[in-house]
């Protein structure tokens, strides 16, 4: 560490468990660290050791108690030098007298060298940049203070400068404001000088440097914070051409409808526009601090049809707030501050053709008060018209964006089956990971991590990676298309395995070293769009193949070894390919000997061999280029002529 604070956390269950801090010093002859035991305390020297508990978590905060400023003269409780403290700490978790786990920290600071003296009040003033620099040192950015990296910087002590010495700053911003330039006759800085550049240098003093011109006069703007209003009609009475899908979900006063979804970095993002025909269903951490309402209930969403409709809401109380409230800190009852919040957002769009014909709204809400994490859940639906007793029949036959991958088990009486991914919870482990469904067009990866002992099995450990590979899977057939029927086999296609590679690599009796464990899962989905209904792309699942990627696994040592488990991480990734729903016809023998001629194709046209002859030449009027392209072939005929020899001896005759 390099600051007065770092942070850690704990992961498990910390009832019971006390942390301590403690000092080590390295043995003079060794130079190994001191044993650690369990007989610390939460302060060591400066040192102060916070702990912040959770659910199966903790939050372990080490910081420095002393100040780090320079001595001035006849001071005390200060930094003699610049590299103030060097230390080394020990972080020990204790249940009774066993240790658990085991934090080294070297620590490694210097002073603080920024200003803290008066200011003064007189104004500079600042030369005109443009005839003169605006300074000797422009890396001198602090005044009173040694500027890190600013050599030329007189406020820096020889002290200082060591410390940076081999990494100042260059160029004009590093001092250099006068460089010579390479138009000046005493300049040796080009590598190559041409014999006629003594005659054209110049003689100039730095002073008259071009590198004045450098500096501009900018000028201040305010910027543009662009909102989300759209012009969707250009006039009132313009009618709207209905969604498409993909196409953001409009409201009366032209702004996107938003609800909160999670971006690609994975964090919620609260203005995001609901998108036609895109189901998402989304949890988003939030506390009472951070809590932030939506869009308001009596919002008025246009149709497709400049038509707008009411949305129909309807509003329910939370009775276990335990499936919501994910941790909490432990405060006293008489200074909770609790309010009343949205937990969670059902929203079902009924929907026909390209045009939204009814929303309902349920809205879930509880108390939520300080210090306690609320997981919100929000989820979009769009369900047609013709849907009957929940079950969604798509007028569409074809995947939809965000729909579920449908799977079946063809070789089995029940024929349900499933494709799933991890979604991994509290640590992290496969043992307590849930699956969520693979969703058409959404490239995903995930994983989780499996617990393996030192004395694990090669064999064992590969056919457990594969066990719990293969659960993602349980089907042998993937729907073309989203209504596929079980009884028709012509709607399904095969997935195509590829075993993992089986290794026949002997690690002759080494603990903690396994080769060609399969802990990669790829699933590649192929499909094409083969047309569309009422504007809405169609698009069929082609082909699915399935394959592993092998991995090297070695046993990880903590320290002191003590700890005789290790992690693997096993990961699956599904990717989507689109490609042509029909082959591209061959290119014919016509067509290749075409395309030499093809001025749009080839680097050499010969077409226009003779450019200035040809349509193609604009210059001038093709009239005028026409006379002139035959006077020059004339000129060239009576060239040809008179150098023949027979003209010779024609003339003098």
């Amino acid at each position: 560490m390099s600051g007065p604070r770092v942070n850690s956390f704990f992961l498990g269950n910390s009832s019971g468990v006390n942390f301590s801090i403690i000092l080590s010093t390295r043995d003079a002859e060794t130079g190994e660290l001191q044993l650690a035991n369990c007989s610390g305390s939460k302060r060591a020297g400066d040192w102060n050791l916070d702990v912040t508990r959770g659910v199966d978590t903790a939050k372990v905060t080490v910081s420095l108690s002393r100040t780090l400023e320079l001595c001035l003269p006849n001071a005390t409780e200060c930094c003699p030098s610049p590299l103030c403290m060097v230390e080394t700490l020990q972080v020990l978790a204790c249940r009774g007298s066993v240790m658990l786990a085991q934090l080294l920290i070297q620590a490694e600071i210097f002073a603080n060298s920024s200003f803290t003296g008066n200011v003064s009040e007189n104004a500079t003033i600042i030369p005109n940049q443009a005839f003169k620099p605006l300074g000797s040192c422009p890396c001198n950015l602090t005044a009173g203070a040694c500027d890190v990296r600013c050599c030329c910087d007189l406020e820096c002590t020889p002290d200082l400068q060591q410390l940076f010495s081999g990494s100042c700053f260059t160029g004009v911003f590093g001092g250099d404001v006068n460089p010579p330039f390479d138009q000046l006759c005493s300049s040796q800085s080009m590598e190559y000088t041409p014999e006629w550049f003594s005659f054209l240098c110049v003689h100039s003093s730095l002073d008259n440097t071009p590198f004045l011109g450098y500096f501009y006069h900018g000028s201040i703007s305010t910027p543009k914070v662009p909102s989300f209003k759209i012009p969707v009609q250009s006039s009132p009475g313009k009618p709207f051409s209905g969604y498409r899908q993909g196409d953001p979900i409009i409201t009366e006063e032209d702004e996107y409808f938003t609800v909160p979804q999670q971006s690609t970095a994975g964090q919620c993002v609260g203005n995001a526009p609901v998108a036609y025909l895109q189901n998402f269903d989304v949890k988003c951490l939030t506390s009472l601090e951070s809590y932030k309402e939506g869009l308001p209930r009596d919002v008025r969403i246009n149709t497709g049809t400049a038509d707008f409709i009411q949305q129909n809401v309807v509003y329910r109380a939370i009775t276990d707030r335990s499936k919501f409230i994910t941790g909490s800190e432990n405060l006293l009852a008489a200074e909770l501050l609790c309010q009343n919040v949205t937990f969670a957002e059902h929203y079902k769009f009924v929907w026909k053709d390209r045009n939204i014909e009814q929303v309902n709204v349920t809205v879930f809400l509880g108390s939520l008060c300080d210090g306690e994490i609320l997981t919100q859940r929000f989820t979009v639906e769009f369900l047609s018209l013709n849907s009957t007793d929940g079950e969604e029949l798509y007028e569409n036959p074809g995947y939809q964006v965000g729909r579920p991958v449908k799977a079946a088990n063809l070789n089995a009486s029940d024929p349900l089956g499933s494709i799933n991914i991890w979604q991994p919870a509290g640590r992290g482990l496969c043992a307590s990971a849930t699956y969520r469904p693979v969703l058409f067009g959404v490239d995903s990866y995930s994983g989780c991590i499996l617990e393996v002992d030192i004395n694990e099995d090669c064999s064992l450990l590969r056919g457990s990676v594969t066990e719990k590979l293969n659960a993602l899977i349980q089907a042998t057939h993937i729907g073309k298309r989203d209504n596929s029927s079980y009884s028709d086999l012509n709607d399904w296609v095969e997935i195509i395995r590829l075993d993992p590679f089986t290794s026949n690599v002997s690690t002759g009796g080494l603990k903690g070293f396994c080769p060609d464990i399969p802990a990669n899962l790829n699933i590649h989905i192929i499909f094409a769009k083969v047309g569309a209904v009422q504007g809405i792309p169609q698009q069929q699942i082609l082909a699915v193949q399935i394959s592993y990627s092998t991995v090297l696994w070695q046993f990880q040592c903590g320290i002191g070894c003590k700890n005789t488990l290790s992690f693997l991480p096993i990961t699956a990734s599904v990717q989507f390919t689109q490609v042509p729903a029909q082959p591209p016809l061959p290119v014919t023998r016509y067509q290749r000997i075409y395309a030499e001629f093809d001025c749009n194709q080839n680097e050499v046209c010969w077409p226009q061999l003779l450019y200035p002859l040809t349509r193609f030449y604009t210059g001038k009027p093709y009239s005028q280029s026409l006379a002139k392209g035959l006077f020059l072939a004339f000129l060239v005929s009576i060239a040809a002529i008179m150098s023949n020899p027979w003209f010779s001896k024609l003339w003098k005759r």
